[in-house]
């Protein structure tokens, strides 16, 4: 509503002082930057509120209809009646539903202090104002150019009196008067259209192409009769050598009064593209995230004793990140994804050492102790508030640099709030239904105009973030067949979604079945979570605790879907072994090392060789060990060829031993090392025979090992006293480590108790600044509003007589640090040179020391 006439505001300060605290947390909520720090009154807040930066970042978080009213708002008469702007967004025609959404809007521009005013007399901030009106530099997005004023502003007066006269109108005798009776025609319907009626079709077929814009043309110095016809009547003016503009009031008349070409008051629906069965959604869901939690544990497996070398810029090399994908059989862009997700949550880290490398983190273990569900859930959480981007990895920086995984320059501060929309708006849907992902971005593009129009080098990176976040989401189990799942609800706090057709916009198949083509009713639901109120989606802030409550329902929900832990496995005769689904921890551990994975999927196969259980020797079993472990764990009996297999490695296991001498072969049997002298295949590691038993290389122990084994003979290490070395794996962990913090787009949205305070200083300090004083006979009459100045006796004595009385004061102070203030308090007590008083600025009571009093004045009237 629009304030009275006589209380109408003449300035934003002004505007911000009759607002209440539930219109200031909205502001400040809206625009958190504004109380970065604290303003001190609420001046300085509205100061603040007008400067390039904090404008940019407001306009910038305009859905497209708030930000079209802005840029009509730019092109309007300053200030502007609401009547103005109806006809600028809704045209000549009143287009209800533009009409019907324009409150909203402007009630939004309103709330954030971009626009301030009655109805009656509507303005812009000025920022905002300079940065939405067109310009020849930065063209206005409505395509509008300037007004017959700013157009004319250096034309000769005698020109504009032949424009005039040409239009039909009465010369005057000044050019302000005769911009104004030109203003005054083509703002008139009726003449204006008379006017136009007169004009040759040929020369209307110019404004045609100049009405929407861009509104300037290039000219010859002799131009052809029907552009001099239009510059003749100021249809068109000159604004430079060879240019002309088609001026807005023309263009406004040509358009039906609109200011842009389209207006979408409404933001499109998130369509639906197909509709699956709830219980299928989960369970593949389900089966992803059990993918998702293999995958990372077979990476930081892979990189156990230590990972790739960390690049001297920092990040992973190409060529380590090729070795990564092919380790865990995915393409190089996902095996980025689930390097960078173990790094956001804390799992990977480098190690530090001279020779820097990356290496698993102890939080790594504590994280294997817990169940399958609650290490997703931190995944999960991971993964929504990181703010690097996988899908950066391989491509450029500014400086034309690869960006690499876990390397600099991968932070993209939109990613976290990116994914959070797209996956409120996926709840929007019906239960089980998977987005079109064209209306998906469409309807991104809507809530943020400005964000999407980046320079072509960025490639809308909203948009790639958006695609990014539906396959990560995919991968990572949140969604299950492109719909958001049950956990994936649970994990983002949103209510749980209606079978029908719901808030999203419909067109993915029947309601009431699914595109499987089985019934979807209230069987195939799981239990319905915790609700938030219909229509809040994901709230602007929440806590930590209501993240980890959020997190602990989602692990809930998907405990029960994911498989249970096998405690066997099936052996077949042709050396392989068969899991028939996920191992228990000592299983699969134990098995890693015995055999080699072949396949894995929703059942893994594993191979036994003579490597492999050679492998196994080395850490320390014995045969016997590994045929009681085998009978145990297997629900076949050992096949004969395995049993063979293993009593025939453990045969040949440690019959040549290796020493370092630099290294040595030893073995009791001559004829074997005679066998070793004579195969071509060990000239490369330059052996000699020392004595009948003994052969030395100039190789190292490693590299003879790894040469013997190559050969087919089964060596084993030794130690300085002949002892058989057992290798185990040595895991190697990094010093504690914390998870990466992500890189906030701004200041954080303040939560309800930091408004509070917030909003009671500022209210305190405008009281402080704004209080009426009595002014001396004898003061300046130019340093109204200035600190007070008073002797060190008149301070005292002021003070004295407000203790008596009860009166408040203005002051001013200086703190410990030379900072200067203003402040308004009650003195309660003066003793020992120092003042007990309530401070109204601080809304509680404080103790001043009086040397630090620059001066002290009365106020006009009490204030309660």
């Amino acid at each position: 509503m629009s304030p009275p006439a006589g209380n109408a505001p003449r300035s934003l300060a002004e505007a911000l002082r009759a607002r209440d605290d539930a219109s200031l947390s909205a502001l400040l909520r809206a625009r958190p930057d504004l109380i970065t720090p604290v303003p001190t009154d609420l001046t300085q807040l509205a100061t603040r509120a007008g400067t390039r930066a904090s404008v940019v970042r407001a306009l910038e978080r305009l859905d497209r209809f708030a930000l079209q009213t802005a840029e009509a708002l730019a092109v309007a008469p300053e200030p502007a009646a609401y009547g103005d702007l109806l006809g600028l967004m809704a045209g000549d025609d009143r287009d209800p539903v533009t009409a019907g959404a324009l409150p909203q809007a402007l009630g939004t521009l309103r709330e954030q202090a971009l626009v301030w005013g009655g109805d009656d007399r509507l303005r812009l901030v000025r920022t905002a104002r300079e940065l939405l009106a067109p310009s020849a530099q930065h063209p206005s997005p409505t395509g509008l150019g300037p007004t017959v004023a700013e157009a004319t502003a250096g034309m000769s007066p005698g020109r504009i009196q032949e424009i005039v006269t040409a239009a039909g109108l009465a010369t005057t005798h000044d050019s302000v008067s005769a911009v104004a009776a030109l203003t005054e025609l083509f703002t008139d319907r009726g003449r204006m259209s008379a006017l136009l009626d007169e004009v040759p079709a040929d020369s209307l077929e110019v404004l045609s192409r100049l009405v929407w814009g861009p509104p300037y043309g290039q000219v010859t110095a002799d131009p052809a009769p029907r552009l001099r016809l239009l510059l003749d009547r100021g249809l068109l003016l000159p604004t430079a050598p060879g240019t002309v503009v088609l001026p807005r009031e023309v263009a406004l008349h040509l358009r039906a009064g609109r200011a842009h070409r389209e207006t979408r008051p409404l933001p499109p629906a998130v369509e639906a593209a197909a509709t699956h069965r709830p219980s299928m959604v989960d369970a593949t869901a389900a089966g992803q995230a059990y993918t998702a939690l293999a995958t990372v544990e077979e990476l930081l497996k892979d990189w156990d004793e230590g990972g790739p070398a960390v690049l001297r810029a920092g990040g992973l090399s190409v060529r380590d990140l090729k070795r990564t994908a092919v380790a865990l059989d995915v393409p190089e862009p996902v095996a980025a994804f689930w390097v960078e997700l173990a790094y956001a949550a804390g799992l990977l880290a480098s190690d530090g050492d001279p020779d820097e490398r990356y290496a698993a983190t102890p939080a790594y273990d504590e994280w294997l102790e817990l169940p399958a569900a609650e290490r997703w859930a931190r995944l999960a959480t991971a993964w929504l508030a990181a703010t690097r981007t996988a899908g950066l990895v391989g491509g450029r920086d500014a400086k034309d640099r690869t960006l690499s995984a876990l390397g600099p320059g991968l932070d993209r501060s939109a990613a976290p709030e990116v994914r959070q929309r797209v996956l409120a708006l996926l709840g929007t849907l019906p239960e089980g239904a998977s987005p079109d992902a064209g209306s998906l971005l469409a309807r991104l593009q809507w809530e943020r105009p400005l964000r999407g129009a980046r320079p072509a080098a960025d490639d809308d990176l909203r948009t790639r973030l958006a695609r990014w976040t539906l396959s990560e989401a995919e991968s990572l189990g949140v969604t299950g067949r492109g719909a958001l799942s049950s956990h994936g609800r649970a994990l983002l706090g949103l209510p749980a979604a209606d079978s029908g057709d719901g808030g999203g916009g419909g067109g993915g198949g029947d309601a009431g079945h699914s595109e499987d083509g089985e019934p979807s009713g209230p069987g195939d639901r799981l239990p319905v979570h915790r609700r938030r109120p219909a229509g809040a989606g994901v709230p602007a802030v929440r806590t930590a605790a209501e993240r980890a409550a959020d997190a602990e329902l989602a692990a809930r929900l998907l405990a029960p879907l994911l498989p249970e832990p096998l405690d066997h496995v099936l052996l077949q005769a042709d050396l392989t072994a068969v899991a028939p689904g996920p191992l228990r921890r000592p299983l699969a551990d134990m098995l890693g090392v015995l055999a080699d994975v072949e396949s894995k999927g929703g059942a893994t196969v594993y191979r036994f060789t003579p490597g492999s259980v050679r492998r196994a020797l080395d850490a320390g079993r014995a045969a016997s060990d590994l045929h009681a472990f085998l009978a145990e764990h297997s629900r076949t009996p050992v096949p004969q060829p395995l049993a063979y297999l293993i009593d025939d490695v453990a045969r040949r296991h440690g019959h040549l031993r290796i020493g370092a001498a630099s290294a040595y072969v030893r073995c009791d049997d001559d004829a074997l090392l005679n066998e070793i002298l004579a195969d071509k295949r060990s000239a490369g590691l330059r052996l000699r025979r020392l004595a009948p038993t003994v052969l030395a290389a100039q190789a190292d122990p490693a590299a003879l090992l790894e040469g013997l084994r190559a050969m087919g003979f089964a060596p084993a290490a030794e130690s300085a006293e002949g002892d058989v070395l057992i290798t185990r794996a040595h895991a190697r962990r990094t010093p504690p480590r914390s998870a990466p913090e992500p890189v906030p787009e701004g200041p954080p949205v303040p939560d309800a108790t930091l408004l509070g305070a917030a909003i009671r200083a500022v209210r305190a300090g405008d009281l402080a600044s704004t209080a009426p004083r009595r002014t001396p006979a004898d003061a300046d009459p130019g340093a109204a509003g200035e600190l007070p100045r008073t002797s060190a006796a008149e301070t005292l004595a002021t003070m004295q007589a407000a203790v008596l009385t009860g009166e408040s004061l203005w002051i001013g102070y200086v703190n410990a640090e030379g900072a200067a203030s203003q402040r308004v308090i009650a003195p309660v007590r003066v003793e020992g040179g120092f003042v007990t008083a309530y401070d109204h600025t601080a809304d509680e009571v404080r103790t001043y020391p009086l040397h630090r009093v620059t001066g002290v004045a009365e106020l006009a009237d009490e204030r309660p």
